[in-house]
């Protein structure tokens, strides 16, 4: 013979779980054009004064590139997400150089500029500047959980969306929702 269950304690248990779960957090609109989940950043907020290093040696700051809109990768060597998505990002890079967009992508490596090049080298990546964060200050100025993360920046310096993971920047779709945030 089975167990009956009460309701009073079906009601129970579902209180019980209610109680454990988190609260949920009002999710953030999503941009379905790009796969992934890109987060549009509502309203617009500041982004944070950054600096980089080029491969030159030379810092860079954010502030540079104000007046021009920029897509700002946080990625890695080591990252499997990051190696399968760079190859997208340079052909971003090369549709949207037209449009006056610079796809910034900011390694963490702390093997330095060799170690970025050599990547790039062995995986055939052009049309992308050597950049480093190698301290990881700008993905913990961001707020990044995690990489790659991509940010989209507006003209006027504003974080307009991210999104946190990997995708496909190499679609016509990714390059006409990037140049409609900028």
């Amino acid at each position: 013979m089975k167990p009956m269950v009460s309701r009073r304690q079906v009601l129970a248990a579902a209180g019980t779980l209610a109680v454990g779960l988190p609260a949920r957090k009002p999710r953030a609109q999503q941009l379905d054009d790009l796969p992934g989940a890109l987060k549009l950043t509502e309203p617009p907020v500041p982004a944070p004064a950054i600096s980089f290093v080029a491969a030159d040696g030379s810092e860079h700051h954010l502030t540079e590139f104000l007046g021009h809109g920029m897509v700002v990768n946080l990625w890695a060597t080591w990252c499997a997400p990051c190696v399968a998505e760079m190859p997208s990002l340079a052909a971003l890079s090369k549709t949207l150089a037209p449009d006056d967009i610079a796809v910034l992508p900011l390694s963490s490596d702390r093997g330095g500029a060799s170690a970025v090049e050599a990547f790039y080298k062995q995986h055939d990546i052009t049309g992308l500047p050597v950049l480093l964060d190698p301290k990881g200050a700008a993905a913990h100025a961001w707020n990044a959980r995690g990489i790659p993360t991509s940010l989209v920046i507006d003209r006027h310096g504003r974080e307009r969306a991210r999104l946190e993971g990997s995708a496909d920047w190499s679609t016509p779709a990714a390059a006409a929702l990037v140049r409609k945030l900028i």
